[in-house]
């Protein structure tokens, strides 16, 4: 890192830090979504008739039966944050899980304050995912490794 054709004291220690903390960070983020949105969709399996209900009388998805909403919900739910936390194909299903949590907040006719706010979160988080990839220490960066040098 050069500034003017000076050389900055101690720029390849701050690049190599601030890599180390941002693939630490995006993991960390992959880490908590996995275990916000699979364990929900766990929950949701191990409780099937309850997720039927709650589909039928509780959740209006729209332009979807109640019972394929459970079923493309609770997929959604157990596959989208599985390949986030491996990092496998990232921004495909930051995508996924982006839309499948504007979906919940839409098919819930009243929900709580501290709930809107806990997916609004989420859908930040979920959106970074999106803008910067899963980092280093993914599978993606193990598959689809560049030959650029300017990480």
């Amino acid at each position: 890192m050069t500034y003017f054709n000076l050389r900055i004291p101690y720029s390849d220690f701050l690049h190599q830090a601030r890599s180390i903390i941002e693939s630490l960070t995006l993991l960390s983020i992959r880490g908590y979504l996995f275990s916000v949105f699979f364990f929900a969709g766990f929950n949701k399996l191990k409780n099937w008739d309850s997720t039927l209900y709650l589909f039928e009388y509780e959740y209006t998805v729209p332009l979807l039966r109640h019972d394929m909403a459970a079923y493309i919900g609770t997929a959604s739910e157990i596959l989208l944050p599985s390949l986030l936390l491996f990092g496998f194909l990232t921004r495909i299903s930051a995508i996924g899980l982006f839309l499948f949590n504007i979906v919940a907040v839409l098919s819930l006719s009243e929900m709580a304050p501290a709930a809107l706010l806990l997916h609004i979160i989420w859908g930040g988080l979920i959106y970074s995912l999106f803008l910067w990839g899963a980092g280093k220490l993914s599978v993606d960066r193990a598959l689809f490794k560049s030959n650029r040098t300017t990480e």
